[in-house]
């Protein structure tokens, strides 16, 4: 378990939050990584491992018209996979993973290309026409490091927004309330 699902788990604790993974590329390893941590049940709803190119439309309703035309590994696809995601299992929160692990390219992009996205309540009023935070990756390693880091990086994109999201005051109340850390 990182320290950073464990703080993604005592952020959400502490907030009242939920959240759902939609992972493609990561296959199950984000929703693992959350699940090692003690008392995410209080936090996690669940995941969809989309794998296939096809069910990242019929279960996360991804625009079949982007994936017929962009394929799989797109910021706009890794976007609509966490707002489905967050909409399909009744989360706060929802992110999700996409890309190339390898061996090979796929849809025409690079070995290592990664897109990770986050989707929360803050996106609800936000004028962003992705809906939500996605973070472009070019990572370099075998097939078992980019999936690793994949999972560290969509991580630290929730955590980033999560610790963003509180104030002053709520920062110093959750101090307290976890004996100072």
């Amino acid at each position: 378990m990182s320290s950073t699902a464990t703080e993604v788990v005592r952020l959400l604790t502490v907030k009242g939050g939920t959240l759902a993974v939609a992972e493609s590329l990561t296959g199950g390893l984000v929703a693992a990584e959350i699940t090692s941590v003690p008392g995410a049940s209080k936090v996690f709803r669940g995941s969809v491992t989309a794998y296939a190119t096809e069910l990242k439309h019929r279960l996360l309703g991804v625009d079949a018209t982007l994936l017929a035309q962009r394929g799989a590994v797109d910021p706009q696809v890794a976007a609509q996979m966490a707002a489905g995601v967050r909409k399909a299992l009744g989360a706060d929160w929802g992110i999700a993973t996409t890309g190339v692990a390898g061996p090979d390219p796929q849809d025409g992009q690079a070995v290592g290309t990664v897109y990770v996205a986050v989707e929360g309540p803050s996106a609800e009023s936000d004028a962003s026409a992705s809906g939500g935070k996605v973070r472009h990756l070019r990572l370099n390693g075998d097939r078992a490091e980019i999936r690793m880091e994949s999972v560290r990086s969509v991580l630290a994109l929730l955590l980033a927004e999560l610790a963003g999201e509180q104030t002053g005051n709520e920062r110093a109340q959750d101090t307290e309330r976890n004996g100072g850390f």
